[in-house]
């Protein structure tokens, strides 16, 4: 696969609480994860980290995120905390090293493997984006499972069905997606 465009978001109830991360295709592809203890930077840290770790072979990928923390810590932050022995730029310990060390790490591949770097773009949050919506819906579905008990990963490719994502997510608390056509990004016509 030459390109492919993706969201990714993370959720989290009580912040801190039970968190999720999801990333979702422009085809329907999909993944998530709980965790029973986690921020919403988490969630959106491990999104962004899922996202370009299950796509390590696509040359140009998109990766389209409503956190710039997570955008500005990928892009600006992350290898300047490296630099200074995982302190941030006023000397105050790193948040995320294990996350932050993961990211460098598949940064750092998909140079080795003669890819370019991934693609982040900011796209408002809870603003009838298509696959933001998905992503969120996945991301707080997780953070639920989380709040359950429950900590892992789904996916599409493990099994669980492809998303429709010529539909609108449900909004929180509901199961089935809204039939609209409104707000519909381009090139999803």
């Amino acid at each position: 696969m030459d390109a492919y465009t993706l969201a990714t978001d993370g959720a989290c109830q009580r912040n801190p609480g039970p968190a999720g991360w999801a990333w979702v295709g422009e085809d329907g592809q999909w993944a998530a994860g709980s965790l029973a203890e986690g921020t919403n930077n988490i969630g959106e840290l491990l999104g962004l980290l899922h996202a370009i770790r299950d796509h390590a072979h696509v040359a140009k990928l998109t990766v389209q995120a409503d956190s710039m923390y997570a955008i500005d810590t990928y892009s600006k932050w992350m290898d300047g905390h490296a630099r200074r022995g995982w302190k941030t730029s006023t000397g105050a310990p790193a948040k995320n090293v294990d996350i932050l060390r993961a990211l460098i790490a598949a940064r750092e591949e998909r140079r080795a493997s003669g890819m370019p770097d991934v693609v982040l773009e900011h796209v408002r949050g809870h603003s009838g984006h298509r696959l933001n919506g998905w992503a969120d819906e996945r991301a707080v579905r997780a953070a639920q499972h989380g709040a359950e008990g429950r900590e892992g990963t789904w996916s599409s490719r493990g099994g669980h069905p492809v998303l429709d994502v010529s539909v609108d997510a449900p909004r929180a608390g509901e199961d089935r997606p809204r039939r609209g056509i409104r707000n519909r990004p381009s090139g999803q016509d």
